[in-house]
């Protein structure tokens, strides 16, 4: 199969982290968000990413060919027109099944269904409690959908849609999302691929939905570092075994060989990258990168770049990178 990723987003809630870093690329637990979401696929035959790009795209380029042993294409969204427009680009470079992952969140699910499958296609959903945030899905008694209703005002379904699908049909699939990009443009002037997945139920195409065991938001702050508690409870933790006088750690941590800590509180839920330095200071429940430098300073519930200074003040649920500081979004 062809994987279709779409990376061509700004990420401005996790601004101004994202003025310098793809939000593909923001780290979490010590990884980049993407190299999760290709642990996933790893067991899949896939032969081709097909990669929507847009914002610091040469960045995104270098990265994936740097860093994933497999064939990968390069087209760039020029115009934010919705996930319909987005996967639309890919079109010229489809002609077998897909699978289409949007990588600002992480997830627990067993993608071996769509090599077992006998429908036109998946959709993996979590059933979530404010379904009025997402586009949930109405299924009937087989689990088969039969409708997709953006953040209703009802409770129609709590099954979510979590921008992962396998598409078997994918002729029907382009064929929806060309009867869409023909219709008028939905909410803040966008086209939206669940309503290329409603043409194919429409036309008698069959999808699937399957459940996954967890799913992570990585596209704003707070959510953010949620997933980082998360996969350090989950194995990420660590601990480096050099000397830390006068500290007192926290579990669950992620710090790398590399780091100074002295005279300092780290933890809970804290990742530090190698090069970094605290001293004389208390972190938790935050996300430091490489050469950052924290002294006399109280960092909780933030995001840091690389290469910051925090020196005797308090950072807190905010934003650094590059000497500037935003409140969390």
């Amino acid at each position: 199969m062809k994987v279709i990723v779409p990376l061509a987003g700004k990420g401005t809630r996790l601004l101004p982290l994202t003025n310098r870093v793809p939000k593909p690329l923001v780290h979490v637990a010590g990884r980049p968000v993407m190299d999760y979401v290709m642990d996933s696929i790893r067991d899949l035959d896939v032969d081709e990413l097909i990669v929507i790009t847009g914002h610091l795209k040469e960045t995104v380029e270098r990265y994936i060919y740097e860093h994933y042993d497999v064939k990968a294409k390069f087209v760039e969204q020029k115009t934010l027109d919705g996930t319909a427009g987005a996967i639309n680009l890919a079109r010229p470079f489809v002609d077998r099944p897909v699978l289409i992952i949007f990588v600002d969140t992480l997830f627990e699910a067993d993608l071996s269904t769509v090599k077992t499958t006998d429908a036109d296609g998946v959709i993996w959903v979590k059933e979530v409690e404010d379904y009025r945030r997402f586009g949930v899905i109405v299924t009937d008694a087989r689990g088969y959908m039969k409708s997709i209703v953006e953040k209703p005002s009802t409770p129609v379904s709590r099954l979510a849609n979590i921008g992962l699908q396998y598409v078997k049909d994918w002729k029907t699939l382009f064929e929806g999302i060309a009867h869409v990009l023909k219709q008028p443009p939905g909410k803040g002037g966008e086209f939206y691929l669940t309503d290329a997945f409603q043409y194919m139920v429409d036309h008698g195409k069959r999808l699937l939905t399957a459940p996954v065991a967890g799913w992570y938001d990585c596209g704003k702050v707070d959510t953010l570092l949620e997933t980082n508690q998360h996969l350090l409870e989950q194995g990420r933790a660590r601990i480096p075994s050099g000397p830390c006088p006068r500290c007192t750690i926290i579990p669950p941590v992620y710090i790398e060989d590399g780091v100074t800590i002295h005279d300092a509180t780290v933890g809970p839920n804290v990742t530090i990258e190698r090069g970094s330095f605290v001293a004389e200071s208390t972190l938790a429940n935050s996300i430091l990168g490489r050469n950052v430098r924290v002294v006399r300073a109280t960092v909780r519930d933030s995001l840091v770049g690389d290469d910051q200074k925090i020196e005797g003040k308090t950072v807190q649920k905010s934003v650094l990178d590059k000497g500037e500081l935003a409140p969390a979004r």
